[in-house]
C-alpha cells in the first residue's frame, strides 16, 4: 500500500512497512494491559410482543392516519393553518437546525476515514553564522531558504473507531429527523385540538346567548305575573340571578376565543392579530376512527418519537464501540515530498527533491483508570438509550389505550346525549303545540326550550370530544408518519445489549 502511494521513496515506504507492521504487533500484545473486561450492560430494548394489547387495542379493520389527516378533521380551513405553522413555528426552525447540526456532525465523521493531503510553502530569508555548521560560500551571508512540499497523513483504522463514530453520528442524523416529523406531528396536533375547541366555544357562545333570549321573554312574562298579583318579588330576584350568571358566563366564553385565538396565533409563529382574521371553525361531525390491524407491530415505525429513541439507541452503541478502540493502538502514517533549497533559483531543481515517510504508534498500557472510567460512562448512557426508548415503547402504548378507551365511552355518551336532545326537542313541540291550543302558557314553552338548549350544550360538548379525541388518537398512532417511507426504518433491537457488540472479534483475538 506503501510503494503504491509513495513511489517516490519506494525503499524508505518497505522499511517503514516493516517497522510499522513490528510496531502493531507489539503493541497490540502490550495494550492487554489496558482492557475492558467487566464493562457491560444488561440493558435490553422490548418489543411490541412484550405488551398485552389484543383485548384493549383490538384490530377494527382501520388504516393508518394520511399525512393530510387535518383536511379529514377541519377541512382547508384547518390543513392551512398547519400548513402555515409549519413554515413559521419558531420550534419547527429550532428542529431544523438540529437535523442539520447532525449531519453536518455524520459528514464530519465520515471525513475521519479519510487521508489528508495538504501542501505548503515556507520562505525564510536568514543570514547564516560563520561559526556555525553552515560552511562558507554560505556561512556570514544571506540567503532565502525555501521549501515547498505536499504532505499526507493517513490515520488506519484498524479496530473500527472511525466506522464506530461515523455509525452513531448517522444514528444522531436520523434521530434528528425523526424528531422533527415529531415536533411537526405535536405541533398539526396542537392546532387541530385548539382550532376544535375555538369551534365548541363558539357554539357554547351561541347557545348562551340563546339562553340570554329565553331569559329576557321570561323575565318579560314574570314582570306580568307580579303587575297581576301571580308572582313576587322573590321571582324578580331569582330572575336577576339567573340574567346575571348568564352574562358571566357568556363573558367567560367570549375570553375563552379570545385566548384560544392567541394561542393559535402563537402555534403558527405570528403576532396575536394573526388570530384574529382565523375564521369561525365548523365542529367535524364524522365518526370516530377505527384501529389498523397490524396493531400493535407497526406502531414502532409508525411513531417518529419511538423512531428516534431506537435511532438514539444506535447511536449510543457506536459510542460505546468507538471508546473501546481507545484501549488498542493508534496507528497512524504520515509522508511528504518536495522541494527545499538554499537560495530560490535553487528550489525547482531535481537535486533538491526531498521526502519521506513517519510510521507512528500510539497505545494504552497503563492510564489510571481513565479509559475504563470513559467507557463506564458509554455504557451508562446506552443504558439509558434504552431505558429511554422502553419509556417511549411504553408511552406509545398507554396513549393508544387511552384515546381507543375514551372514545368509546365517547360514542355511547353521544348516543344517549342525542336521545336525551331529541327527548327535549320533542318536549318543546309538544309545548309549543299546546300553548297555541291554549292549554299551558308561554313561560312552559319558554321553560321547555331552556331544558333544550341545556341538553343541547351538553351534546355539543360530546361532539366536540369526540373530535378532540379522534385528534388525539391521530397523534398517538404517528399522524401518517411512516419510518421507511422516510428512510428512518431503524435497525431491529429486540434482544440487542451492549453484549451483542462486546467488541471486534478480530481484535479480541489479537488481544488475547
Amino acid at each position: 500500500m506503501m510503494n503504491s502511494l509513495f513511489p517516490f521513496g519506494s525503499q524508505a515506504a518497505r522499511r517503514a512497512s516493516k517497522t510499522l507492521l513490528a510496531a502493531v504487533v507489539s503493541a497490540t500484545l502490550l495494550s492487554a494491559c489496558a482492557n475492558f473486561q467487566g464493562i457491560a450492560s444488561d440493558a435490553r430494548a422490548k418489543a411490541p410482543g412484550d405488551y398485552a394489547t389484543a383485548a384493549t387495542m383490538p384490530g377494527q379493520g382501520g388504516r393508518w392516519p394520511s399525512g393530510n389527516w387535518a383536511a379529514a378533521i377541519g377541512g382547508a380551513p384547518l390543513q392551512t393553518l398547519i400548513d402555515e405553522a409549519l413554515a413559521n413555528n419558531p420550534g419547527l426552525q429550532i428542529a431544523a437546525a438540529r437535523v442539520s447540526a447532525a449531519r453536518a456532525m455524520a459528514e464530519a465523521a465520515g471525513a475521519a476515514s479519510k487521508p489528508i493531503v495538504g501542501a505548503s510553502f515556507s520562505v525564510t530569508e536568514e543570514r547564516f553564522t560563520e561559526n556555525g555548521l553552515i560552511p562558507p560560500p554560505y556561512a556570514g551571508q544571506y540567503y532565502a531558504d525555501g521549501e515547498l512540499a505536499l504532505n499526507f497523513t493517513y490515520d488506519f483504522d484498524f479496530w473500527g473507531k472511525h466506522s464506530a463514530e461515523l455509525r452513531a453520528a448517522v444514528s444522531e442524523d436520523k434521530a434528528a429527523q425523526a424528531e422533527q416529523y415529531n415536533a411537526r406531528l405535536l405541533l398539526g396536533a396542537a392546532i387541530a385540538r385548539s382550532w376544535v375547541q375555538l369551534g365548541r366555544q363558539y357554539e357554547q357562545l351561541d347557545l348562551v346567548e340563546r339562553q340570554q333570549e329565553i331569559r329576557r321573554n321570561i323575565d318579560r312574562l314574570t314582570q306580568l305575573r307580579i303587575k297581576a298579583g301571580l308572582d313576587t318579588q322573590s321571582d324578580k330576584q331569582q330572575a336577576v340571578l339567573q340574567t346575571a350568571l348568564l352574562r358571566v358566563e357568556q363573558a367567560q366564553w367570549q375570553e375563552a376565543i379570545a385566548l384560544t385565538r392567541n394561542q393559535l396565533a402563537a402555534l403558527i409563529g405570528k403576532g396575536p392579530d394573526r388570530g384574529l382574521a382565523i375564521a369561525r371553525p365548523n365542529l367535524p361531525a364524522g365518526d370516530a376512527l377505527t384501529l389498523p390491524d397490524d396493531l400493535p407491530l407497526a406502531l414502532i415505525g409508525r411513531r417518529p418519537d419511538i423512531v428516534a429513541a431506537r435511532w438514539k439507541v444506535e447511536a449510543t452503541q457506536g459510542d460505546v464501540d468507538a471508546a473501546k478502540t481507545a484501549f488498542y493502538p493508534n496507528v497512524n502514517i504520515s509522508a511528504f515530498v518536495g522541494s527545499s533549497a538554499l537560495g530560490l533559483q535553487y528550489l525547482l531543481r531535481n537535486s533538491s527533491r526531498i521526502d519521506g515517510i513517519a510510521p507512528a504508534i500510539s497505545m494504552p498500557i497503563f492510564e489510571g483508570g481513565r479509559l475504563r472510567a470513559q467507557l463506564k460512562g458509554r455504557v451508562a448512557a446506552y443504558d439509558v438509550a434504552i431505558a429511554t426508548y422502553n419509556q417511549a415503547l411504553n408511552d406509545a402504548f398507554h396513549e393508544v389505550a387511552d384515546q381507543v378507551q375514551s372514545l368509546r365511552v365517547n360514542a355511547a355518551q353521544i348516543d344517549n346525549q342525542q336521545k336525551a336532545t331529541q327527548a327535549a326537542e320533542a318536549s318543546l313541540k309538544l309545548a309549543q303545540q299546546r300553548e297555541r291550543v291554549g292549554t299551558v302558557n308561554m313561560l312552559q314553552v319558554l321553560g321547555a326550550e331552556s331544558l333544550w338548549v341545556a341538553q343541547r350544550r351538553l351534546e355539543l360538548d360530546s361532539q366536540a370530544r369526540r373530535a378532540d379525541l379522534c385528534v388525539a388518537l391521530i397523534k398517538a398512532l404517528g399522524g401518517g408518519f411512516d419510518a421507511r417511507a422516510q428512510t428512518l426504518e431503524a435497525p431491529q433491537q429486540e434482544q440487542q445489549s451492549v453484549h451483542a457488540h462486546q467488541s471486534n472479534p478480530s481484535v479480541e483475538k489479537s488481544a488475547s
